[in-house]
């Protein structure tokens, strides 16, 4: 069976993207800051659970740690956990937002890299962003070129980033970064935009599954790769 790891899973792209990884028989975990939350998630979906902060070392450490006592492996790991930010420009809210954005990439990926190389088929999808993607927000034929969410946009050119240098440097595991499309979440629900969360998450899904074949070091969206 395919073990798979999502952070950020208690609701939204997370969450339907584990119901979709489950249906089609991984043993899923959804890692999520909040305990009853992610409980509750976990329990609806029929999968398992593990407290998980992507912001927090400890606790970041810990759940992997429960993963390979009870597994001795991961297959795939999803970085999906993400912030939009409020829009304020300042240090604070810069540190906040990368700080789940990209570090949390790094620590997830850091924690669970010897995990993943026991596996057959190691598989990272880090769930970016076409906002960070500098040909797409110069271009002003793309919808990217006129929205100003500079620390979120530049959080997700990091992460498109970190996807590249870890395809680089981790030959033997696949890393795929993805603009999963603008979905209706609590994280653009203030915007009143979006699509159905099950047409994103699929977007998750298939990169999620790819084959030992599989592509790395791309940035994509549910047509291909996009340009960086």
């Amino acid at each position: 069976m395919t073990i798979t790891l999502i952070t950020g899973a208690n609701k939204g792209i997370g969450y339907e993207t584990a119901k979709q990884l489950s249906e089609l028989g991984h043993v899923v975990y959804i890692g999520a800051r909040d305990v009853e939350r992610g409980e509750k998630a976990a329990a609806t979906l029929g999968v398992r659970f593990v407290q998980l902060d992507v912001t927090d070392d400890a606790s970041v450490s810990k759940a992997l740690a429960t993963i390979d006592s009870a597994e001795g492996r991961l297959d795939v790991l999803v970085n999906n956990a993400g912030v939009l930010g409020n829009q304020t420009i300042d240090g604070p809210e810069a540190l906040r937002v990368f700080d789940t954005n990209a570090v949390g990439v790094v620590r997830v990926t850091e924690a669970a890299l010897p995990l993943l190389r026991k596996s057959s088929n190691p598989n990272v999808v880090n769930v970016s962003s076409s906002l960070g993607s500098f040909w797409a927000v110069n271009n002003p034929d793309r919808p990217e070129f006129n929205v100003p969410f500079a620390l979120y946009s530049a959080s997700k050119s990091a992460a498109t980033m970190l996807t590249v240098q870890y395809a680089k440097s981790q030959p033997g595991i696949k890393f795929n970064a993805l603009e999963p499309g603008t979905t209706a979440t609590d994280m653009t629900a203030a915007l009143g935009i979006g699509r159905p969360v099950e047409e994103s998450a699929a977007t998750v899904v298939r990169l999620a599954t790819l084959d030992t074949n599989g592509p790395t070091g791309t940035l994509q969206d549910e047509t291909g790769e996009l340009r960086w």
